[in-house]
C-alpha cells in the first residue's frame, strides 16, 4: 500500500503489484481487492477488467467487505461482465453486510434511482442511513440529499446540513460541496459566502470536481471574492479534468465571452461537447447554438 500511494518511499506500481500478489497467496483480502484495482485502473499494469473480476471474487470469498463492493461495482457498469444490477445488488448486500459502509451506500443507491428494483425512498434512508453510522462519507452525502430533496422523508435544510457536515468531515468531497452550496444561498443557514468558499476549497482540494466548479464561480462572479477571471479558468479546467461538465461548461464560457483569456469559439465548442458528453445539458445547447453560426 505504501508503494501503491506513494507514502514515505518512490511510488512503485510493480513493487505494490509484487506485494500485493504474495498477500493475495497467502488469503489476505486486502491484498487481493488491492491487486485486483491495480487491474481495474490499470496502473502499473494492463488495464484487464476479467482479471480485476477474478481478484476481486477472491477477496469476497475471503469475507473482505471492499472486495465484494468492487466486484459489484464491475457488474453495476458492466465493466469485464454483463451489466446484471441484481447481481450488483447482491454483491453489495454482502458487503454492507461485512460493514464495509460504500456497500450500503451503493444499495441505498439502487433503491433511491430503481435501478433493478423498484424505487424505494425509505429502503434508499435505510440503507444510507447505515453506511453513515458506519461512517462512510458518501452514505452521509447521500441521506443528507434526502433530507435536502426532501425524497421520502420531510425536506429539512438543518438535518441535511448536519449529514454533509459529517460526509465533509469524513472527507467525502461532495458533503463538502453541498454543504458550501447550502452557506452559498442561505439554504437552512446564513447566507455566507466567506464559509461556501472554504467548503468549496477543501471540496475541490478532495479532488471533487463539483467544489471545483463552484469555487471557480465565485471567482468568476465576484461573489465574497476579488473578481479573478485567471483564478475562475484555473478552477473550472480542474473541475473539467476531473470529469466534472460543469466546469467543461463554465470554462467554455470564458472562452466565447474572452473572460480572462482571448475569445476562441472553438475551443468554446471543443469544450461544450466535453460537456455535454459528461451529461451537461448546457453544454449541449451552448454546442449547439456555436454549430449554428459556423463554428
Amino acid at each position: 500500500k505504501l508503494y501503491d500511494n506513494g507514502d514515505g518511499v518512490k511510488k512503485d506500481y510493480i513493487k505494490a503489484k509484487e506485494l500485493y500478489t504474495k498477500a493475495c497467496d497467502l488469503k489476505e483480502g486486502l491484498g487481493c481487492s488491492n491487486l485486483g484495482g491495480l487491474y481495474y485502473t490499470g496502473y502499473g499494469v494492463k488495464q484487464d477488467y476479467i482479471k480485476a473480476k477474478e481478484l476481486f471474487g477472491k477477496a469476497c470469498d475471503l469475507k473482505y467487505g471492499l472486495g465484494c463492493l468492487n466486484l459489484g461495482v464491475l457488474y453495476e457498469n458492466g465493466n469485464g461482465v454483463k451489466k446484471d444490477y441484481i447481481k450488483a445488488k447482491e454483491l453489495y448486500t454482502k458487503a454492507c453486510d461485512l460493514k464495509e459502509g460504500l456497500g450500503c451506500s451503493n444499495i441505498g443507491a439502487l433503491y433511491e434511482y430503481g435501478a433493478g428494483v423498484k424505487q424505494d425512498y425509505i429502503k434508499a434512508k435505510e440503507f444510507y442511513t447505515k453506511a453513515c453510522d458506519l461512517d462512510n462519507g458518501r452514505g452521509c452525502f447521500n441521506l443528507g440529499s434526502l433530507y435536502y430533496t426532501g425524497d421520502g422523508v420531510k425536506q429539512d435544510y438543518i438535518k441535511a446540513k448536519e449529514l454533509y457536515t459529517k460526509a465533509c468531515d469524513l472527507k467525502e468531497g461532495l458533503g463538502c460541496s453541498a454543504l458550501g452550496a447550502l452557506y452559498e444561498y442561505g439554504n437552512g443557514v446564513k447566507q455566507d459566502y466567506i464559509k461556501a468558499k472554504e467548503l468549496y476549497t477543501k471540496a475541490c482540494d478532495l479532488d471533487n470536481g463539483l467544489g471545483c466548479g463552484f469555487l471557480g464561480a465565485l471567482y468568476a462572479n465576484g461573489d465574497g471574492v476579488k473578481k479573478d477571471y485567471t483564478k475562475a479558468k484555473e478552477l473550472y479546467t480542474k473541475a473539467c479534468d476531473l470529469g466534472e461538465g460543469l466546469g467543461c461548461y463554465a470554462l467554455g464560457l470564458l472562452y466565447a465571452n474572452g473572460d480572462g483569456v482571448k475569445k476562441d469559439y472553438i475551443k468554446a465548442k471543443e469544450l461544450y461537447t466535453k460537456a455535454c458528453d459528461l451529461g451537461e445539458q448546457e453544454g449541449c445547447e451552448a454546442y449547439k447554438k456555436l454549430k449554428q453560426l459556423g463554428y
